[in-house]
């Protein structure tokens, strides 16, 4: 089963915030040009190749809309998509079906470029054993629906927020100084502090910060825009005492070659930043 981050409630809330935001006042169109009591019966069908992301989400935005509309979910998330594959069949009133149409639309399509991007990313590493894994670059506010759709397209959650893990990066150490005596004990003092189950993670950007690094105990290391011969040593330098993150402008054409220097983890941050929403389609007929 997909872990999921995205909660029911937040993604009610979040759905019904952007359906207000849609029609602030009614769907005026609807209203003047839809009779009260059509109904519609709709197919919601891929154009593209892909991976289906936001099966609930398009369920939940029909239902908010009105909870007397019908939506059979034919394919779970997750599901590799053909042009022409049935993800879903909605029936009810017409003017509900049409008012939640753009919304349903909008929140499915990107999360199932994300799904299918990441998809290829993970694809091009097969057999490697590592894991390509999201970032913070998400959508304010949609940060949960964007790591959900990278989960089903086969990547892995990076930390959620910066409440829940801590990560050193390049401008917190800069802060520090060049003292390579001063970084670990200001990790160390910082690993002091932490719960045991809290995960410390450091990014260094030159080979002469990891000893500093490694030296404080941390948990993961990240080799940041490193060429691939630097990525190979900083990777036995490491030799086991840490989880390596590989990190920093990383393409789908180069990422193999990345993952086979040896690194635990490539986290690619054009997974949610940089995607191309996927082409799917609403295709609805007069029911009565």
């Amino acid at each position: 089963m997909i872990p999921n981050p995205l909660t029911e409630e937040h993604l009610a809330t979040t759905v019904a915030a952007a359906l207000a935001e849609d029609a602030p006042w009614g769907d005026l169109t609807g209203e003047v040009l839809v009779p009260a009591d059509a109904r519609a019966a709709a197919v919601l069908v891929a154009r593209e190749p892909g991976t289906l992301c936001g099966a609930r989400v398009v369920e939940a935005a029909f239902r908010l809309v009105d909870a007397a509309t019908t939506v059979d979910l034919v394919l779970d998330d997750g599901a590799l998509l053909e042009p022409g594959a049935v993800v879903a069949t909605v029936e009810g009133s017409a003017r509900s079906v049409l008012r939640a149409e753009r919304v349903a639309l909008n929140f499915a399509q990107r999360m199932s470029g994300i799904a299918t991007q990441t998809r290829a990313y993970v694809d091009a590493v097969a057999g490697t054993g590592v894991r390509i894994v999201d970032t913070r670059k998400t959508t304010p506010g949609l940060r949960a629906f964007e790591r959900y759709a990278v989960v089903c397209g086969g990547g892995h959650n990076h930390r959620f927020s910066l409440s829940d893990a801590v990560m050193a990066k390049d401008n917190h150490l800069a802060v520090l100084g060049d003292d390579p005596e001063r970084i670990t004990a200001a990790l160390r003092a910082a690993r002091e502090r932490l719960p045991h189950t809290v995960h410390l993670e450091v990014e260094v950007d030159r080979l002469d910060q990891i000893d500093a690094v490694l030296a404080a105990g941390v948990d993961t290391i990240m080799l940041d825009n490193f060429s691939l011969d630097d990525l190979r040593t900083g990777v036995g330098k490491i030799d086991g005492r840490a989880l390596v993150e590989a990190s920093g402008g990383i393409t789908r054409e180069g990422i193999r070659e990345v993952a086979l220097t040896g690194v635990d983890l490539i986290s690619v941050g054009a997974l949610t930043h940089s995607v191309r929403a996927l082409d799917l389609g609403l295709d609805v007929e007069v029911a009565v």
